[in-house]
């Protein structure tokens, strides 16, 4: 009867050390998806920035009467390049809906001139 005590005991010791390995090894991967995720966001926040120069200097050679949008592109680009560098999540969205507006408005000179 001893011995089975002893093993129960034993067991009872062993068991929550070996269930919380594998629940650390859990929340060590769950931990590296939300950083690949945060990290693509990133990357895709970045190429979107990197793209709107090109976008501009082809608007602007055509809607040059149109320059508010310009600079509400362009102070758009940079708090979204601040936002991405200082890595503040909140900042990155609020600058990203920045963006949007003001690509939104500069889409919307595009359509005006459908010879670009």
């Amino acid at each position: 009867m001893r011995t089975h005590t002893s093993r129960l005991a034993l067991l009872a010791v062993l068991l929550p050390l070996f269930t919380g390995g594998c629940g650390y090894n859990t929340l060590q991967t769950l931990d590296e998806q939300v950083n690949k995720a945060e990290a693509d966001i990133q990357t895709q926040l970045q190429r979107r920035a990197d793209l709107v120069p090109n976008l501009v200097a082809t608007v602007k050679g055509v809607a040059a009467q149109e320059s508010t949008i310009y600079v509400g592109v362009a102070e758009a680009r940079s708090r979204l390049t601040g936002a991405i560098q200082g890595g503040n999540i909140e900042e990155m969205a609020a600058a990203n809906s920045a963006m949007g507006g003001a690509l939104t408005r500069l889409l919307a000179v595009a359509e005006a001139y459908p010879e670009l």
